[in-house]
């Protein structure tokens, strides 16, 4: 009885030990949860919301959270951590030197007033030579030539049987010995009217004997590009027989840049060095911007002429030119390589602070070589990501980094004039040129109740492709007129 006691005892202590020993661990996780609570809870109270927006309209901000006006969706809060570092993506320096992260500032220079470029040499079209068969003929003996060689003025390429000029010959040398001078004269008259020409009648009268085959020689110095004439042929009448390019000039194809298009006009000097002839220098000057761009490249084709009277310019070399475009004058340049281009805009990831980069939305104008000139959206100065540049791009757009654009420049230039939209919807009841009529709903930041009236159009465009019944949503900017609609888009229909 006594020993069933003693272990009745025993066992209540034990469990009274593990009760109080369990409560003590209770409460000790309770406590430390809630000073975990505790802790954090400051850390977001801490968090002071700036003001509320809609993320498809960031540039209209709300002073108290609700629905967006804009879209069906609550509007988001802007802290103020987020204000101070949300405008930039940050990159750890440990981080940015492995992705290779490299700097260039902003420069202001005098733009060059010369342009540099490459061109090629190319034969003349304008000193083409085309050889014809003047009548019916038939070839007696062919010179030993080929395409592509070298001919000079004078140089025979064919022996020609001309039966129509034999009997006008015969003709006039039968009337010669008659006395008759305006016979002869009319006899002299038909030879030229044929075709033949005044050096083969000057031989005839000269010699009175038919001048039975005549020889076709060239008439420049050139090169023969096409060649048809074989011993025994017959020919017909204009039919063509040889054809030669002159070289006493050859023609200098530059390919220019689309981005420098404007600063080469028809007139401009240029010099071009050619590797063939190392230390010289030929010059010449731009005849004509051809109207077609090269399809492969996409450059601009200007064309100037070179003389080459010395025959040593060939078609087919390749020269260096720089083109005298006139004065130079101060712009910004930064390197060609840190522009993004995404077809739609131009940016570049521009640094901001340590290891903070923002993209920038830039105007580009003019190339030259490996820099590009820039017309707005930088400062001289600044610095731009020209290498990791893509990486940086791509980590913003997973932040949700908004782009500086030009417009934002400015408006921030301008943001002591600049209005406040307010926002509603409602039914198309009218619409004319320059006006709306809307049967809308309250402007909350307006504080003005639901109401049918008219407003004006900022742009009459706005209502291009608007009818009237249609569900609309429409922002408007207070002025002296009244309100003024800056916005407008039509709702898609509800199911």
């Amino acid at each position: 009885m006594n020993t069933h006691r003693t272990y009745t005892l025993l066992g209540a202590a034990i469990l009274i030990g593990l009760g109080a020993a369990g409560g003590y661990w209770l409460a000790l996780s309770t406590g430390e949860h809630a000073a975990d609570m505790s802790a954090m809870q400051p850390a977001a109270a801490d968090k002071k919301v700036l003001y509320w927006y809609d993320p498809m309209y960031p540039q209209q901000k709300f002073d108290k959270p609700g629905p967006s006006p804009f879209m069906d969706m609550a509007l988001v809060p802007r802290y103020a951590q987020q204000e101070a570092s949300g405008a930039a993506v940050r990159i750890d320096s440990a981080v940015a030197q492995n992705l290779g992260i490299r700097l260039a500032p902003v420069v202001r220079d005098t733009l060059d007033s010369t342009l540099g470029a490459t061109a090629n040499l190319n034969i003349s079209d304008r000193d083409r030579a085309v050889l014809q068969a003047p009548e019916q003929a038939f070839i007696e003996k062919v010179y030993p030539l080929a395409e592509d060689d070298l001919i000079r003025a004078g140089e025979p390429i064919a022996d020609l049987l001309i039966p129509e000029w034999v009997r006008a010959q015969e003709e006039f040398l039968a009337l010669r010995s008659s006395g008759n001078r305006q016979l002869l004269a009319a006899a002299r008259q038909r030879m030229r009217l044929i075709g033949m020409p005044a050096a083969l009648i000057a031989a005839v009268e000269r010699s009175g004997r038919t001048q039975t085959v005549w020889t076709l020689t060239s008439p420049i110095n050139g090169v023969i590009k096409s060649l048809d004439v074989r011993r025994g042929m017959r020919l017909n009448a204009g039919q063509d027989l040889a054809s030669i390019s002159g070289l006493g000039t050859v023609w200098l194809d530059i390919d220019i840049a689309q981005g420098n298009a404007t600063r080469v006009q028809p007139g401009q000097s240029l010099e071009a060095r050619l590797s063939a002839f190392p230390g010289e220098v030929f010059s010449g000057k731009v005849k004509a911007i051809l109207p077609e761009t090269d399809t492969d490249s996409r450059t601009l084709r200007v064309r100037a002429e070179l003389d080459n009277a010395q025959g040593r310019l060939r078609p087919g070399l390749t020269a260096q030119v720089r083109i005298n475009t006139g004065a130079g004058r101060e712009t910004l340049w930064i390197p060609t390589e840190a522009l993004i281009r995404t077809g739609q805009r131009t940016l570049v990831m521009l640094a901001v602070g340590e290891g903070a980069y923002q993209g920038v939305e830039v105007r580009t104008g003019l190339e030259a070589g490996d820099r590009s000139e820039i017309l707005a959206g930088l400062q001289a100065g600044q610095n731009v990501v020209v290498s990791g540049q893509f990486l940086l791009d791509s980590e913003a757009s997973l932040q949700g980094v908004e782009i500086r654009r030009l417009s934002d420049s400015a408006a921030t230039e301008n943001a002591t004039t600049a209005k406040p939209l307010h926002a509603s919807q409602g039914e198309v009841i009218e619409v004319s040129a320059n006006a709306i009529t809307v049967a809308h709903g309250p402007f909350e930041t307006l504080g003005m109740p639901g109401m049918t009236m008219s407003f004006k159009l900022a742009k009459a465009e706005l209502a291009d492709g608007i009818e009237v019944g249609e569900h609309v949503r429409f922002a408007v900017s207070e002025a002296d007129a009244g309100l003024i609609v800056e916005q407008l888009q039509t709702m898609e229909a509800q199911p």
